[in-house]
């Protein structure tokens, strides 16, 4: 007995040896990045006719343990007669090798019953009544765990799937070019600031 303790004592050491520089590869692995993380996207004169109205749209990523990912937005409602998108994209998420996220996630992409091509256009006449699905996206962030705080989407891969294909095929639809434009997010932290205000 003490020879098969002292072989399941041996095994375990390795096994902590083999893991530990699993974990330093990268932050990704530290798992501290779970929770939610909020950008704040700012647009101007939506509609191209000069009016200059500013809208705050707040994106919310949230990351959970069981490598599950969602992503919601205060801007996806926006607009829904005229192009609509689904209220939140779902999906999962991964560590690389080299400690960055992979996030994919899906989600409908909607049209108004008198605008079958979905395009973003003025009023139609007569008004919509009602939202129908124009197609499906995958869309695919390699995002870095800047730190404990902050994740930083690097490059974006988007997949548009036409309403009668399989969006869960990851070789279906059709890719769209590798966006590279940086997007960071921050995390939302709880704090009781406003229940002790005075």
């Amino acid at each position: 007995m003490p020879k098969l303790r002292n072989v399941l004592v041996a095994f375990a050491v390795l096994l902590v040896l083999m893991v530990t520089p699993a974990f330093s590869q990268g932050t990704c692995r530290s798992g501290m990045f779970v929770g939610t993380y909020t950008n704040v996207f700012t647009y101007t004169d939506l509609w191209g006719d000069g009016s200059n109205v500013v809208n705050v749209v707040l994106n919310q990523l949230t990351l959970h343990s069981d490598g599950t990912a969602r992503l919601n937005s205060t801007g996806f409602p926006d607009l829904m007669l005229s192009f609509g998108i689904a209220p939140s994209q779902i999906g999962s998420w991964t560590c690389r090798n080299d400690g960055k996220l992979v996030v994919t996630l899906l989600f409908g992409v909607l049209a108004p019953t008198t605008d079958a091509k979905g395009h973003l256009s003025t009023v139609p006449d007569p008004p919509p009544v009602d939202l129908l699905i124009f197609g499906h996206t995958r869309v695919t962030f390699l995002i870095s765990v800047t730190d404990a705080s902050t994740l930083t989407i690097t490059q974006t891969g988007r997949r548009h799937y036409h309403p009668t294909e399989d969006p869960t095929d990851p070789n279906g639809g059709r890719l769209g070019p590798l966006e590279t434009d940086e997007v960071v997010y921050k995390r939302l932290v709880a704090s009781e600031a406003d229940l002790l205000a005075p």
